[in-house]
């Protein structure tokens, strides 16, 4: 009898145990690696929409023919996606979603916040925003896969806001990690595109791409456009979107940027000074090339966006001071070493002044004025205002109303991207410039142009 009883016991014990792991089973083939995924890195996509104002003319039809009535202002919305890098609300996206952008707003489920644009590196379609609220609390973050770490092949999976639909998530594989497309932005200044044939559509542009971790590898940017092709999208790796960053040091107080003066890759984890401007704050501060970055402001980041963001957060709290102070702790060999960087505003250093004791050519930005009676199609180039008699200008054929369209190969946006090109060029250094001479009235120019190199001084 006692076996019998210890044979029921036995066999009840059995079955509680197969209905659990039965149970188990059921609920853990609905909740794989891709759900929990998700679950992760949906709290931490926005979705973003922005306000235009543009310039439109109104089309007339007579007997005559057509033509356009008087100008007016009107508005245009877009749509697009980011991803919440910092808890204090930071947010990475395309820089093609908010350019041009009179408002952005952002929302987090069901939530609307006003975002700020603090950062944008167009030539990589990257851009840092920031949320505006103040008293909210601490938003959800997204983490970071380390740099290149992407196997081919391996389930991927992008979030967004595509048609302005809402959260979307979509599946796929990583199909390759070094294509160089032109897609309908057109061709762009990197490579190495992640692609995936993950669902990538309009809306998408600035969401994660994130790897079954829920660490973001990419930012969705493109969809491939030519006929019959099916399931093939893009994104910029989270390594070049650093290395977009790493030129882009400002403060948030009227988006003026900042001379930092080193440059910052990060490898294997650790972040590593590159290079060191000569005369920059950063070289002034005594950092060193092969330095190793621990810490900013007492805090240690996992990655070179960490790293701005802290160094973002840093220039926020201290805009009203007269000079901004960033702490650094460094590695070198064995030691540690403290050391504290002054900033300072680079249209301070980088300027029309700067140009002219470069090359002896006084440099002016294009005004909407300017471009008007110019009648150029685009505001990018540089006048020339003055020429220095015997300077370098001159012997280059430079004259006082050319336009400089492009320096050493580059078209800078401003006269400080302008102005660090010339910086950064050792005396006798000749640099090829992209000239247009412009001669006559408005309605009759004559428009010639041509390449000439400048000898830097």
């Amino acid at each position: 009898m006692r076996n019998f009883f210890l044979f029921l016991r036995c066999w009840f014990l059995i079955c509680s145990i197969f209905t659990v792991l039965v149970a188990k089973a059921e609920v853990d083939i609905r909740r794989d690696f891709v759900v929990e995924a998700v679950e992760k890195v949906r709290p931490a996509v926005v979705n973003i929409s922005t306000l235009q104002r543009i310039i439109v003319r109104d089309q007339w039809e007579t007997a005559l023919g057509s033509f356009y009535g008087p100008a007016h202002e009107a508005e245009r919305k877009s749509l697009g996606s980011g991803v919440l890098v910092d808890e204090d609300g930071y947010i990475l996206t395309n820089s093609h979603v908010v350019q041009r952008a009179t408002r952005i707003e952002v929302a987090i489920g069901t939530n609307f916040y006003p975002a700020k644009l603090i950062a944008v590196s167009p030539t990589i379609d990257v851009a840092l925003l920031k949320i505006e609220s103040r008293g909210v609390g601490k938003f959800r973050a997204i983490t970071f896969a380390r740099d290149d770490d992407v196997l081919l092949g391996e389930t991927v999976v992008a979030l967004g806001n595509p048609f302005g639909l809402g959260s979307s998530v979509s599946r796929g594989i990583l199909s390759s990690t070094t294509r160089r497309p032109e897609t309908d932005q057109g061709p762009l200044d990197y490579k190495d595109w992640l692609q995936t044939d993950a669902a990538i559509n309009p809306g998408n542009s600035g969401g994660p791409l994130v790897n079954v971790r829920g660490e973001l590898i990419g930012l969705n940017v493109a969809v491939y456009r030519e006929q019959n092709a099916q399931g093939i999208g893009f994104a910029i790796p989270i390594r070049r979107v650093a290395e977009a960053l790493s030129e882009i040091f400002t403060s948030q107080e009227n988006n003026q940027p900042l001379w930092f003066g080193a440059k910052i890759i990060s490898r294997a984890g650790a972040l590593k000074i590159s290079a060191v401007e000569s005369g920059s704050p950063a070289e002034k501060a005594g950092l060193r090339k092969d330095d190793v970055i621990s810490e900013i402001g007492g805090k240690s980041p996992r990655n070179f966006i960490e790293f701005v963001v802290e160094f973002l957060r840093l220039t926020d709290q201290q805009k009203n001071n007269k000079e901004t102070v960033i702490p650094l702790e460094l590695a070198r060999a064995h030691e540690r070493i403290n050391s504290s960087v002054r900033l300072i505003a680079q249209k301070n250093v980088f300027n029309a002044d700067l140009i002219r004791k470069k090359i002896g050519a006084t440099l002016q930005e294009i005004t909407p004025d300017l471009q008007q009676y110019l009648e150029r199609a685009t505001r990018q180039g540089f006048i020339v205002a003055g020429i220095d008699p015997n300077s370098p200008a001159e012997k280059a054929g430079l004259q006082r109303g050319f336009i400089i369209e492009s320096i050493d190969r580059e078209i800078p946006a401003n006269l400080v991207e302008a102005a660090k090109i010339f910086y950064g060029k050792k005396p006798g250094a000749a640099i090829p410039l992209g000239v247009t001479a412009i001669r006559g009235r408005p309605g009759n120019f004559f428009v010639e142009q041509a390449t000439t190199r400048v000898v830097v001084r």
